[in-house]
């Protein structure tokens, strides 16, 4: 199984769109990169989305393929394909960290996500997230609002299979 991205951070963006990528998340873009060595560019797989989202999804290649292989899966000239192609396909593209640890990313990916003097990174498994941090604070209200429905001692690990939370209690 491939490792995890885990954590979030705040990072500079500067005038030229240049980010340094944190250590920790360096290390599994270039485990996910089949073709990677120390000589070479990390490369990874930027989603941009519709003009709704204000954000950015990083992927490595290898969670690009499989999500790749899943929408193969799916039937040809199916809607649900179609969209999920146009989605991790015509609405993406692929970057390359340096040997330095930074991204640039175009002027055109920045402004859709308005990225401006800093970028905020928030782990989502097998993807990052990038946000201004103006616009993560925006959209992290809705996940508070569903939160808010469950008592403050409610263990939302009890939504995984078995409906029960690591010690046995129950959620």
């Amino acid at each position: 199984m491939a490792r995890k991205f885990r954590g979030s951070e705040e990072v500079k963006v500067d005038g030229k769109g240049r980010m340094s990528i944190p250590a920790r998340f360096r290390r599994i873009f270039e485990a996910g990169d089949p073709d990677w060595s120390s000589a070479e560019r990390t490369r990874m797989i930027v989603v941009y989305g519709p003009s709704s989202w204000k954000k950015l999804e990083f992927y490595t290649v290898r969670a690009a393929e499989r999500i790749d292989e899943e929408i193969d899966r799916l039937p040809r000239g199916s809607q649900q394909r179609i969209w999920l192609e146009t989605l991790m396909n015509g609405m993406a593209t692929e970057a390359e960290i340096d040997t330095d640890g930074r991204l640039v990313l175009p002027q055109k990916l920045r402004d859709k996500a308005g990225l401006d003097e800093m970028a905020f990174f928030t782990s989502k498994g097998d993807f990052i997230e990038v946000w201004s941090p103006a616009n993560y604070s925006e959209a992290s209200g809705s996940l508070e609002e569903f939160m808010s429905q469950f008592p403050e001692d409610f263990d939302p690990r009890s939504f995984l299979a078995g409906g029960q939370a690591p010690d046995g209690a129950e959620g």
